[in-house]
């Protein structure tokens, strides 16, 4: 974790009816960081303060070695950014806009560029008001993936994009990272995209990251336990159990018996063994998606403890 490409630490950021609280979050080198939240979460407001666009309140921002916003200047050369919001000159063509780029820019790649024109299926002669949404977005992901930049900030990049669109922006960012020096930071509310491509996690939520990790850590310590609970028996409280329903009816145990659900985020056999012992039977161990996964966690810290 020495070799940091971003390094947030305690940002904070208040708006009228808003407000970022106590954001930390580290992206080493290398990584690609998917950052998951609902809209509204804090996500762009996160993004734009990495950027120098917005200036936080409290805490310190250090992208690529470079303290942000003050140094900013020195930290873009070498950022690649897209968000959905972007906008390109409407009565200018793609390559007009390849050849502004490549002007200032002079890490442009033109052979990738060209690459990049016929993997995204696009045509440089065409004017940017005649292309669809999903050609804008790959348009402007073209623009910053030619200047091979050293780290890649993406804001909900594949919003509104077809199936055939996305796989094929996916895979463009998928190659970048075969550079272990190259970076990506992923917004998205998109968790499949996120999934696929991830290495690490980051979930916000109402202006508070509420957890942050190894991917492949969080897909196997999160299941969901589904039990036949007779009557009169009583499930343990067990570390971990972040969420859990039942429901009563012959369909569980017998009469007067229930089916019951219980989510956990720290799984081990010793939980079904301590379910098992306590007169409840374990129907399935399930594993869960990252979607099922942000929103258990999400909605275990809205509604209070588990069962």
């Amino acid at each position: 974790m020495n070799d940091l490409a971003v390094n947030l630490e305690g940002v904070c950021k208040k708006y009228p009816h808003f407000t970022l609280d106590n954001v930390s979050l580290q992206l080493p080198t290398g990584g690609i960081m998917g950052f998951i939240g609902a809209n509204g979460a804090g996500k762009s407001t996160t993004i734009r303060i990495l950027m120098g666009l917005v200036y936080q309140d409290r805490g310190t921002v250090t992208v690529l070695g470079h303290v942000m916003p003050a140094q900013q200047a020195a930290a873009k050369r070498d950022i690649g950014f897209v968000s959905e919001d972007m906008r390109l000159f409407k009565t200018a063509t793609l390559a007009w806009h390849m050849e502004f780029i490549r002007s200032i820019y002079p890490g442009w790649d033109e052979a990738h560029a060209q690459v990049l024109v016929k993997r995204f299926d696009l045509n440089p002669a065409q004017k940017i008001k005649g292309l669809s949404h999903g050609q804008r977005v790959k348009a402007t992901l073209l623009l910053a993936l030619a200047r091979r930049p050293r780290l890649l900030v993406l804001d909900e990049p594949t919003t509104g994009l077809d199936p055939v669109a996305r796989r094929e922006v996916l895979g463009a960012l998928m190659e970048v990272l075969t550079d272990d020096r190259r970076t990506i930071l992923f917004s998205s509310h998109n968790t499949l995209d996120v999934e696929q491509i991830s290495d690490r996690i980051t979930f916000i939520d109402r202006g508070r990251i509420i957890d942050s990790g190894d991917k492949e850590a969080y897909l196997d310590r999160w299941r969901r336990i589904r039990l036949d609970v007779p009557a009169g028996v009583v499930l343990p409280s067990l570390p971990g159990a972040v969420g859990g329903v039942g429901r009563g009816g012959a369909s569980g145990g017998g009469e007067g018996g229930r089916v019951a659900v219980i989510t956990t985020g720290q799984f081990d056999s010793s939980m079904t063994a301590a379910y098992q012992r306590a007169g409840a039977v374990v129907h399935a161990i399930e594993s869960m998606t990252l979607e099922e996964i942000f929103v258990a966690n999400v909605m275990s810290r809205r509604e209070g403890p588990a069962l």
